[in-house]
């Protein structure tokens, strides 16, 4: 297949000229520095074995249609329509005015290859770079603000969560050790083989019965975790072990009785599902810097923080954490990404 190269002809349409200072920002960026980013070489390594060669599009306008598409949240089609239509992308991708777009399909491969390649953040690594280099960035100021991200997985409650946790590591003991599982089911309290998801039979209007059910299930936790008690566990068997333990001990309390009841606490890092176990409960305050919508309300999922160049229209680190105390942390957090922002680039939002 040919080489796509770019035409290095100078033309009275060109964009570039029409827009002028009009042109601003990434598209700026990219309109002038674009050859220099992505030479005629720039995706070759991720063609090395294609029986077809490299796409006859220039790698520069790849890259740029990547980017910009990227920076403006737009899908394949949308992004090559624009190409065809809009100066400002032209002028980024070198361009002449009346420029005809490649298949938006084209796309599609070279983010696979790309995805297998050595450096599949290339673009935004390189754009970043460059964007140092020519002082782009500058000495602008910067903006950091955090947000909650919600997770998709149901919050679940301490019996969901105690009976799944054990189910969980029966599965993959049944799977890699099955006669450890033996032995796991052989010391249960309860009549209950852990095959079906979701909570067991209850009266769940008796408190008695709540709360016994409540305690067994914590008791078949800890006869699982004495069962598997110095056994070298690997892969998922290890995973969903330490999973069991933290659960088994996270929500309930030994009264003076003996019986195991459920805390009238919220523990701290509490984990809030044994889908996702990275989730967590988070509360974000007046002090947080968050948008004034989630002030003082909850958050079950993650937390993210976003630092970006005001007036550069790109993102500079993009992070994302357990959702905690946003207000307890954000100092520590938002100082170390400060101290990082020149390190990173996540080209794909606006300030």
């Amino acid at each position: 297949m040919a080489l796509g190269r770019p035409k290095r002809q100078a033309r009275f349409e060109d964009p570039r000229e029409l827009l002028g200072d009009r042109l601003r920002g990434i598209y700026r960026l990219l309109a002038d520095h674009g050859e220099h980013i992505f030479g005629v070489d720039y995706f070759a390594d991720v063609y090395t074995n294609s029986r077809l060669g490299r796409p006859t599009v220039p790698a520069r306008v790849l890259a740029t249609v990547m980017i910009l598409r990227a920076h403006e949240g737009l899908s394949d089609q949308e992004a090559c329509d624009r190409l065809e239509r809009d100066l400002a992308w032209q002028a980024a991708a070198g361009l002449e005015t009346g420029a005809v777009a490649f298949h938006p399909t084209t796309l599609v491969g070279i983010r696979n290859r790309l995805r297998a390649s050595g450096r599949p953040r290339r673009l935004f690594e390189d754009t970043k770079t460059v964007a140092a280099e020519t002082g782009v960035l500058g000495n602008r100021a910067r903006v950091l603000g955090s947000t909650p991200i919600y997770d998709a997985v149901a919050t679940q409650d301490t019996v969901t969560q105690l009976r799944a946790a054990i189910r969980k590591l029966l599965r993959a003991l049944d799977r890699d050790y099955p006669a450890i599982a033996a032995r796991v089911r052989a010391g249960l309290w309860r009549d209950d083989d852990y095959a079906s998801p979701g909570k067991p039979p209850c009266d769940w209007n008796d408190p008695g019965a709540r709360e016994v059910l409540v305690d067994a299930l914590v008791r078949d936790c800890g006869a699982t975790l004495v069962a598997i008690d110095g056994e070298s566990l690997e892969g998922a068997a290890k995973a969903a072990a330490e999973l069991l333990a933290v659960v088994a001990g996270q929500d309930v309390d030994e009264n003076d009785d003996g019986v195991f009841r459920i805390a009238r606490r919220v523990a701290a890092d509490r984990v809030i599902s044994t889908v996702d176990t990275e989730a967590r409960h988070g509360h974000f305050s007046g002090d947080a810097g968050v948008s004034r919508g989630v002030l003082g309300s909850g958050c079950d999922g993650h937390s993210g923080h976003t630092l970006c160049v005001w007036c550069a229209t790109c993102v500079t680190v993009s992070h994302i954490e357990d959702c905690v105390e946003v207000a307890a942390c954000r100092g520590d957090r938002h100082a170390e990404l400060l101290d990082g922002g020149r390190r990173h680039l996540v080209a794909g939002s606006r300030c």
